[in-house]
């Protein structure tokens, strides 16, 4: 459920039964394998993941040295650069000005230093490399696919040799080289319909991340994947538990399980923790996720908690209660149903709770979303659970102090 303006669930409700297809170019030199660095490796339950929007630069003026000033570099073990794209089933660039090119200002820049118009790196790419210096422990995977270039992935899984090696040489472009540390598969979803319908079969998803892990050696191979633990839903759709033992860890998307896709609601949080009375699908929870993945055998430690840093809301609502009618999706920042955690916590802010989440009702607005109390909640339960870590989408949903991200750690 990650997308650059997140139509995702919107569509995905509306595309239960259809067929459908990437775009881009992009590629170069290797250089080694990026390697775990030698100082500890993370243990079980301190992972935390947070999403860098490539796209982020630009409206929402959000830069790599925004993860500095607001202290979340500091917390973070892992940032996923999203996201990389496809042709041709290979992996490719996404928006190369923003990821390379951009040039920026000194006081843009991590370290208060320039670029110059002939040095060969710059955009968020030479940021990563500035901020990874103040920070020797923090990794960075590029993820590629996401809700809007997963139509990609279809094509890939046909060869998947081909792409795992068109994917290392990428990473591992020596014009960048020291950025990465390995990659993340942002496929939504295989053998199910998220944007576009993917038919490549339930094996297709195991075999692709078994050709990655062969190519990546020992670097990072990481995933998001389905949080639908409905019957016959997303997760029993591929093969899930078999791609595990080659994956450091999935991010099971344990967010928008509802939101104003259904326009006349019922209103409902959308990262419920557990199931509360009159939840429209009982099984649209974390923990009925979680449980779902560790009872087909994926190790708790391989599987990380994730955050939404935004809200989903609904207008047209009179019942502050969840479970209202409504008329349809609430005004957002960027668009309709959805917002910023920083924008929100004043806009409306929280005024409940259930399933160990927040709703907030203010006017004819009905908004949820996670605030600093119900990720204490959630962290609890993540450590209860023996999970891996933590992973949020995205940086630029918190505040600029770094509010949510506290929580966190």
């Amino acid at each position: 459920m990650h997308t650059p303006h997140r139509l995702r669930a919107l569509l995905s409700a509306a595309c239960t039964v259809a067929l459908g297809a990437g775009l881009l170019a992009g590629a170069g030199t290797a250089t080694a394998t990026p390697t775990r660095s030698a100082a500890q490796p993370a243990a079980a339950g301190s992972k935390v993941v947070g999403y860098f929007t490539e796209w982020g630069v630009y409206d929402r003026k959000y830069h790599v040295k925004n993860i500095e000033t607001s202290g979340s570099a500091a917390k973070l073990t892992h940032i996923n650069y999203a996201f990389g794209n496809f042709t041709g089933g290979k992996c490719a660039m996404g928006d190369a000005y923003a990821a390379t090119d951009r040039a920026y200002t000194a006081e843009e820049s991590v370290d208060g230093v320039a670029d110059t118009w002939d040095q060969p790196l710059r955009g968020n790419f030479n940021q990563l490399l500035k901020l990874k210096k103040k920070h020797p422990g923090l990794k960075v995977l590029w993820s590629f696919g996401g809700w809007t270039w997963s139509g990609g992935f279809g094509e890939a899984a046909k060869n998947p040799a081909a792409f795992a090696q068109s994917c290392y040489d990428l990473v591992n472009n020596s014009k960048w080289a020291g950025v990465f540390d390995g990659i993340d598969i942002d496929w939504e979803y295989p053998n199910a319909c998220g944007n576009t319908c993917d038919t490549s079969g339930r094996a297709a998803y195991k075999n692709l991340m078994a050709a990655l892990r062969a190519k990546f050696g020992g670097a990072l191979v990481t995933a998001a994947i389905p949080a639908d633990a409905s019957s016959g839903g997303k997760i029993d759709a591929a093969d899930y538990a078999g791609a595990a033992a080659s994956v450091d860890w999935y991010n099971p998307m344990t967010y928008d399980y509802f939101g104003a896709w259904d326009a006349a609601g019922p209103t409902a949080p959308h990262s419920p923790l557990t199931s509360y009375s009159g939840i429209p699908k009982t099984e649209y929870t974390t923990s009925a996720t979680i449980a779902k993945l560790k009872g087909l055998g994926i190790p708790a430690s391989k599987l990380l908690l994730g955050i939404g840093f935004y809200g989903r809301g609904w207008t047209g609502v009179t019942q502050s209660a969840p479970g209202g009618k409504a008329t349809g999706p609430a005004a957002g920042t960027y668009e309709q149903g959805i917002d910023d955690y920083k924008v929100l916590r004043t806009k409306c802010p929280a005024t409940g709770t259930v399933g160990g989440t927040a709703y907030a009702k203010c006017g004819s607005q009905w908004w949820s979303y996670d605030t600093p109390a119900t990720i204490a909640t959630k962290m609890n339960y993540k450590n209860d659970q023996g999970l891996g870590g933590t992973f949020f989408w995205e940086l630029s949903g918190d505040t600029a102090s770094g509010e949510l991200i506290k929580a966190i750690k």
